[in-house]
């Protein structure tokens, strides 16, 4: 296992060496949306009963962190190996794909939950917060950045410059994190804007870590976890077969 655990320190320090970047500045942003929004609609609206707006919006913002923050790491990171070149290192190395795989979506796992974990340790300072359901919110804090992660890796593999990946961040992620109910219920929506937010699976993953707050959700949790947990194996099974067969990687 020395290989594959090398490969995931590497990944490692590659983010805590500018951490800076990778932790600070996302959870800086975060924090604004958490200061303007809650601000601006706090005492105006009200999602759930007897939860402020500011507490509603702060764990749809700790998940949008880690989700985003997840994606932003494998994707990088093995995006700039390709363009410099030193990826023929690793798969010259005796790492198999399937270590290679668990490192980068471990690595991004965890950078995730850093920064979700500074987000919200930033925002217990403006609200109240209390979880309701610990297990819960790990479980879908933890299956939601392994995603996120493992879908990094496809995004980078099937990318041939730094452009296509910038557009699959900024036309797929960013906007499926903002429309999955991040800033508002679901409920609030008219029906078929709610029957399409049921097609984002962000929305499952944000609506599931919440409920682990406050215990209620518009969604059934179990149900939600189980929709993650295949859209996890799925998307970890094409990453693990377009490593395999070293697609646009073994040039």
């Amino acid at each position: 296992m020395i290989p594959g655990w090398t490969l995931f320190r590497k990944e490692l320090l590659r983010f805590l060496n500018v951490a800076v970047q990778t932790i600070a500045a996302p959870v800086l942003t975060a924090l604004l949306y958490l200061v303007i929004f809650g601000h601006v609609l706090e005492g105006r609206l009200q999602v759930y009963e007897g939860v402020t707006y500011v507490a509603f919006l702060v764990p749809g913002l700790v998940m949008m962190s880690a989700l985003q923050n997840a994606f932003a790491n494998s994707s990088s990171s093995l995006m700039q190996s390709k363009m410099t070149g030193n990826i023929v290192f690793i798969l010259l190395s005796p790492v198999s794909y399937g270590e290679f795989f668990a490192a980068y979506v471990a690595a991004a796992a965890v950078r995730g939950l850093v920064v979700g974990a500074g987000v919200l340790a930033v925002a217990a300072a403006f609200t109240d917060l209390r979880l309701a359901a610990p297990a819960w919110t790990l479980a879908f804090a933890v299956a939601g950045s392994a995603l996120l992660g493992a879908l990094g890796l496809i995004a980078a593999i099937v990318s041939d410059k730094i452009d296509q990946l910038a557009a699959f961040q900024n036309f797929v992620i960013v906007p499926l994190t903002f429309l999955s109910g991040v800033f508002y219920s679901i409920h609030s929506l008219p029906p078929f804007w709610q029957r399409l937010s049921h097609a984002n699976p962000f929305f499952y993953m944000v609506d599931g870590f919440r409920f682990g707050f406050f215990g209620v959700a518009d969604f059934p949790p179990a149900a939600s976890l189980a929709i993650v947990a295949l859209a996890l194996a799925g998307v970890s099974g094409a990453a693990l077969a377009l490593l395999r067969a070293g697609y646009k990687l073994r040039t």
